[in-house]
Order: structure tokens, then sequence, then C-alpha cells
């Protein structure tokens, strides 16, 4: 919410079936980030009104693995389409820096206005034959069956990265002549593959899975199971020879990103003692936070994370080396 006393008019929006909260609270003043308190769930308009859908998935959703289950259909309204169908869509909702400029009427930029919305997009929209939906329908009439379609062979999954947000949703959608399309919808959290990152799919490769990784003469290990779960601790020892001394040091998990309006951070860190470096005995378990987005590099955006191993040198340049984690 913008503060007591602040007038903002701005919105941001995603097209259907993900505009259910389009409008002011997908925007903010300049330096703000809207999506940092929106989940993808509350994006998804589950009905246009004409018709409430009822799915069910027989197993949760991932990325290369089939769909299936259940749908029923209740009609509210009549609906005479041209055509309707199951589809899979998966949207691309960023944050986006605007700014505008206000001019005398002599053209002298007397002020200029920043802000922050969101601009969604569809970057799938696949329609499947099977099953096959009826175009027509009446008020009080229902219709059920069962589907099976694919997921997406290489993703991207569901994620919010805290400035973007990838959502997936099966729909059927009614394409109505001469007047609005109809649809029912259901949210569909979309789990990336381990096996994908095991294979190197994406930008990370096989590397973040590894448990030792050799940085110069130094090796960064990961001692907990691999790719680390979100909500879970990874628990890291490193042995680096040739660290310098210094008045601190610190292990991290360095989140990484290429949203629009997103930037590198810190998401766990611990202090160690710099003189364990040198001897092998350096550790620590750092939680990765619940809810962190899925490593993946898809749809034009990417997220991976690092693990940084720090030495504070006084009135000097830092020192650090680090080595890939994949996280799911």
């Amino acid at each position: 919410m913008p503060p007591f006393g602040f007038v903002f008019g701005h919105t941001g929006s995603a097209p259907s079936p993900f505009g259910a909260i389009n409008g002011p609270r997908l925007a903010g003043p300049e330096g703000s980030h809207p999506l940092h308190s929106v989940s993808p769930e509350e994006l998804l308009a589950p009905t246009s009104g004409a018709v409430l859908g009822e799915f069910v998935l027989d197993h949760p959703a991932r990325v290369g693995d089939g769909i299936t289950g259940r749908v029923k259909l209740t009609a509210n309204a009549t609906i005479e389409a041209r055509k309707a169908y199951l589809r899979l869509v998966g949207l691309r909702l960023d944050e986006v820096r605007r700014s505008n400029e206000h001019t005398d009427a002599e053209g002298h930029v007397t002020s200029t206005e920043r802000w922050v919305e969101t601009s969604g997009k569809l970057f799938v929209t696949d329609s499947f034959l099977e099953p096959v939906v009826p175009t027509s329908f009446q008020p009080g009439q229902t219709w059920e069956t069962t589907f099976m379609v694919p997921a997406p062979e290489l993703g991207p999954p569901t994620a919010h990265l805290g400035e973007s947000i990838i959502a997936w949703a099966l729909e059927i959608r009614w394409d109505v002549p001469m007047g609005a399309d109809q649809w029912a919808a259901i949210y569909l959290p979309l789990a990336q593959h381990p096996d994908l990152i095991r294979a190197g799919v994406g930008k990370q490769g096989g590397v973040s899975l590894l448990a030792s990784v050799q940085v110069s003469d130094a090796s960064i290990n990961v001692t907990s199971p691999l790719p680390a779960p979100a909500g879970q601790e990874v628990a890291v020892s490193v042995s680096w020879p040739s660290a310098p001394s210094g008045q601190g040091a610190r292990i991290e998990i360095h989140r990484r990103t290429n949203c629009p309006n997103g930037t590198e951070g810190i998401i766990a860190t611990a202090a160690i003692d710099p003189a364990s470096l040198g001897s092998g005995a350096a550790q620590a378990s750092l939680l990765v936070p619940a809810g962190s987005a899925p490593s993946f590099d898809g749809a034009g955006l990417e997220i991976d994370y690092v693990i940084r191993v720090l030495v504070d040198r006084r009135f000097r340049t830092d020192a650090a080396i680090e080595r890939p984690l994949a996280v799911v």
C-alpha cells in the first residue's frame, strides 16, 4: 500500500486467466517491488463467470511429466462458441521501471515521474485436440471428462523470483464470436525436475550438483543432498589452503537473476573463523529460505545460486571464491 496521503494512479496487469488482481496492487512508486507481496496463486481468475470448472489432478505436476486428471464443467449462462479447447498457459510477469516527463507550454521539462508497474505476457498457449470440449452450453448444464496432456518438456517451472513470476494454468477456453472469450481454469504448480539439472540443462550445468567443486587450490563441498530443497539447510565445508588472513570470514548463499527490476541478493550467511579455511575445518549450515525459486533458465528468465566464501581484509578488497548450487 502507498504511504498515507500519497496518491498513486498507476496500475499493472496480466492477461487472462491471470488477471484476478489487475490494478493498482500491481504497481508502486519508484524503488518499490509490488510483486514481493503477491503470490502466483493470487493471479489466477478461475472463471470468466459463464462456466465453473472443477479440476482434479491425479498427481502433482512436474516439468517433463504427463499431467492427468478430471474436469467437471457447470454452466451459469448460455455459451455459443466457434470452438472450445483445453490448453496449458504459461505466464511471465515482470516488474518494469517506467518514467514520464511533464513539460510546460514551451516544452521545458518541469518534472519527471518515475514508478514501477508489472507487465505480463503468455509465453506458452499450448492447446490440445483431446478432450473434445462442447462448444455450446445452457445454464445448469454439466459435462465432465478425463484429460492427459504433456507438461513443458524443459519448463520453466512455477517460480516467484521476487521481481518476476512464472505461473502456469490449465484452462478450458471458449472462442465466442462477437463477444468476449469465456474460460474455466485451475492454477497449476509446476515443479522443477531434478533430472533436468542433473543433465546439465540451463546455465548452471551439472557442476551445481557435484558434492565437491575445486576452485584453484580450494574446494567447496556440500555434504547434504543435492539439489538443495527450498526450506532446508545446506551443509558446507571449505578447504582453502591459500586463503588470506582477515578480520572475519563468511560462507554465503547468493541468488542471481536477470529479472528486469531484480538484483543479486544474499539469502543465507554464516560467520566463520578465517583461520579455519586454511586448515580445512571451515563448516557452516545455511538455510535456503522456504519459497525460494528453483534454479532454472527459461522464458527469457534465469535464476541461479552460488555458495560464496569470503574473507574480510582490513583496508583491502575482500577475497572470495564461489561454486554453483542447484536449488529445487
